[in-house]
């Protein structure tokens, strides 16, 4: 079986990591539930998902400029409830931007592509993907928490994690047609392969893989799973428990490989912090060990830049408590 997480020969080399001290900075602070970071790969451009200010911006300077605005607001979570709009970002290419939704009702909740050079609303997308509404006995689909895009054969693919159907966990997706996408399907259930719901983070491996953070039950410590999927295939290449709560965000480092995580640990919050995720073997088995580099305070989404500069969101404490803050290269 592949090894899908870092090979066992760099648990070495990065254990001297623990030892040093990890700084953070403060990129930006004062914003309303980041849900999302993501970093431009050629221009090392930071944007943010302001959820609960309903806008997707670029940071300049330490100041949030609006590139998408005007997205609907809704509620999620209980004990206690956040405000939620735009979720999930990802580079379709240098000049559009994949966003993906949760502020409007299950069913009528979209992905969308905007072009970024210039300042859009939310009504106004290049294309627009979804809604999924209900289906006879199917569920309607929301929450589309994470959102990335898979390169098959030079074909591109957007995944988004969906939260709208607790019995069947999906993976929507698109398959790019030409110019454009086809319609966003319901296209794999993982709950029904993993019998863990809630997909929350999405990012993908170096081989093109949808590597996701299932998230549990928001009430249930450690349940949180790490899960590799074959898109082309519609296939479960793996499953590892981690011993994490609630895996929000998910990111490879460029520069080493590592896979790193972002626990949000909804029912302990000081539990919350960013992990690192090796390979281990345990009884002959792969399985995966969550080491912890940083506590951090409601974290939602990491990224990193080319040059390895590791950007992370957080929801921080109060109503507008919410920053990014970056972490030199290194990890």
């Amino acid at each position: 079986m592949r090894n899908y997480l870092l090979p066992l020969a760099c648990l070495l080399s990065a254990a001297a990591l623990l030892k040093a001290e990890v700084e953070t900075e403060v990129v930006i602070e004062g914003l309303a539930n980041p849900t999302a970071v993501a970093v431009e790969p050629e221009s090392g451009d930071v944007y943010i998902a302001e959820s609960a200010a309903g806008r997707v911006a670029r940071i300049e300077e330490g100041k949030a400029v609006d590139v998408v605005t005007g997205f609907s607001l809704d509620e999620y979570g209980k004990d206690p409830t956040y405000k939620i709009g735009p979720l999930g970002l990802a580079f379709l290419d240098q000049n559009h931007i994949v966003v993906s939704g949760g502020g409007d009702p299950d069913g009528e909740d979209f992905v969308a592509i905007y072009e970024f050079g210039q300042k859009s609303t939310a009504d106004k997308p290049v294309q627009k993907l979804g809604p999924l509404p209900a289906e006879g006995e199917v569920k309607p689909e929301g929450n589309f928490y994470g959102v990335a895009v898979v390169k098959l054969n030079n074909v591109d693919w957007i995944v988004t994690t969906a939260n709208g159907d607790d019995e069947k966990g999906w993976l929507a997706a698109a398959k790019k047609d030409k110019s454009n996408f086809k319609p966003l399907t319901r296209y794999i259930a993982t709950k029904e392969l993993t019998k863990v719901d809630a997909p929350a983070a999405i990012t993908v491996s170096p081989r093109q893989e949808a590597v996701v953070g299932q998230m549990g039950e928001i009430a249930t410590p450690g349940d949180s799973l790490l899960t590799f999927y074959d898109v082309q295939e519609k296939g479960m290449l793996m499953s590892l428990p981690t011993g994490l709560s609630d895996i929000v965000g998910l990111a490879y480092s460029p520069k080493t490989g590592r896979l790193y995580a972002v626990d949000f640990s909804w029912h302990d919050p000081s539990q919350g912090g960013l992990f690192r995720i090796d390979a281990v073997r345990v009884d002959g088995k792969q399985a995966a060990k969550a080491t912890k580099i940083i506590d951090l305070m409601k974290p939602t989404s990491l990224d990193f830049a080319k040059d390895g500069t590791l950007y992370i969101a957080e929801f921080g404490e109060g109503e507008n408590g919410g920053r990014v803050l970056k972490i030199a290269p290194g990890l």
